[in-house]
């Protein structure tokens, strides 16, 4: 389980993180998009810190959908309203419980993967998020499936994501500015995908320190 004062933490982990690699998401983009992935997805997190210590004696799925508000209002590119419907998605399957249980993990990768699918018009391999998302969901639910504690289940999810991040680097982006490029994006990692393996890990490690 996930329990409420956990998920607090996931979130400080991750706005943590984001901006203790915003220069690095930021050179990844610059290379084959707008060039504002770090510092956009910094802004959007830096931004939800108040936003999330109002409601943080509220439910997961409250604290979740404050997170997707703020990223939604606050950052810029596709990544706002990817992200934002991500945490969105969340929270509606954890609306009104104090933590999250391994199937609802489960459920929360399926239902967000499915926002931004909807919201952004991909499929995995088109060089997006979703090439580490969809790996990590499927490791998952395979580790949940088989009765693997949580924590080592999202371990495996952030490894397939980490091979998701590299398996980008092969291909030529479909979607957004990377797309004008063509073959030229082949052989750069997706700064989407990467974001997303950088959050799944920030999950992990709060996990195995708290264990």
């Amino acid at each position: 389980m996930i329990h409420r004062d956990q998920l607090l933490k996931i979130i400080e982990e991750i706005t943590m993180v984001i901006g203790t690699n915003k220069q690095f998401l930021t050179d990844l983009d610059q290379a084959i998009g707008d060039g504002d992935h770090g510092i956009n997805l910094d802004r959007g997190f830096r931004a939800i810190k108040d936003k999330v210590e109002a409601v943080k004696d509220r439910d997961c799925g409250t604290i979740l959908k404050t997170v997707a508000m703020g990223l939604i209002s606050t950052v810029g590119g596709a990544s706002g309203p990817l992200y934002g419907t991500a945490f969105m998605k969340a929270g509606q399957v954890v609306a009104n419980k104090m933590e999250i249980s391994p199937e609802d993990a489960v459920k929360i990768m399926d239902e967000a993967i499915q926002g931004i699918m909807a919201r952004g018009k991909a499929a995995q391999g088109d060089k997006t998020m979703l090439d580490a998302l969809i790996p990590a969901h499927e490791a998952l639910k395979a580790s949940v499936e088989s009765g693997e504690a949580l924590i080592s289940a999202i371990a495996k999810a952030v490894e397939a994501a980490e091979g998701g991040v590299a398996f980008t680097k092969t291909i030529a982006a479909k979607k957004g500015r990377a797309n004008y490029l063509g073959d030229r994006s082949i052989g750069h990692q997706d700064p989407g995908a990467t974001s997303s393996y950088l959050m799944l890990k920030a999950i992990s490690d709060v996990l195995v320190r708290e264990a």
